[in-house]
């Protein structure tokens, strides 16, 4: 008997676990990726109000991707347009867009930063344990931030300090963070040459 409730306890251990891992399609993310392209395949297109630039997510972990999408689409993180956008996505549309928009990574020029990325550097050491040492974490529980837009990290940044977003590890951490620290960290990681880009083919 309970050898039996052990097989059927491994079995839908390895079922769940096999659902998760579920990859998408790159070749239909591609064609899906078109009512995104108007905004992310911009480089250093920025968002009117408030104003900050919309995200690098070329090489984003794709795991990452489908949890942004899934929050915006029910509430948990707000902005229109994306709102919008995710709305009519079902759960293998997000995971095909992830799996198209993962693939693109590798060396960018330094971004223009208005922070001190070296300063930023000691400051984001507390970010290492999650984020890895310079922003480009192979943990997919984590977003990388390597390559990213100031602007948009600090946005990000003051949402958690204010509750709009409600990760609750980066509230407490960002509930520590004056604008100068704030500004800094975003320098750092945006000086990373190394990490997300926009998603276009080059």
């Amino acid at each position: 008997m309970k050898k039996s409730i052990v097989r059927t306890l491994a079995g839908l251990l390895w079922f769940g676990t096999s659902l998760a891992m579920a990859d998408g399609d790159p070749v239909a993310g591609k064609k899906k990726f078109y009512t995104c392209e108007g905004c992310h395949s911009i480089p250093g297109y920025t968002n009117t109000y408030p104003t900050y630039q919309v995200p690098r997510i070329g090489g984003q972990h794709p795991d990452y991707v489908v949890s942004a999408l899934k929050a915006y689409k029910e509430d948990e993180r707000q902005h229109g347009s994306m709102k919008g956008n995710a709305m009519n996505l079902s759960d293998q549309d997000m995971e095909d867009i992830a799996a198209f928009v993962s693939k693109y990574r590798g060396m960018n020029a330094s971004l223009p930063v208005t922070g001190d990325p070296q300063a930023g550097r000691s400051k984001a050491a507390m970010c290492a344990s999650c984020h890895s040492e310079d922003g480009n974490s192979e943990n997919t529980m984590f977003p990388r931030l390597a390559g990213q837009y100031e602007s948009y990290l600090i946005r990000a940044l003051k949402d958690y300090k204010a509750g709009r977003r409600t990760n609750p590890m980066m509230m407490g951490f960002a509930s520590t963070l004056d604008e100068k620290d704030m500004q800094d960290i975003a320098a750092f990681y945006a000086s990373q040459k190394k990490g997300l880009t926009v998603p276009v083919d080059q």
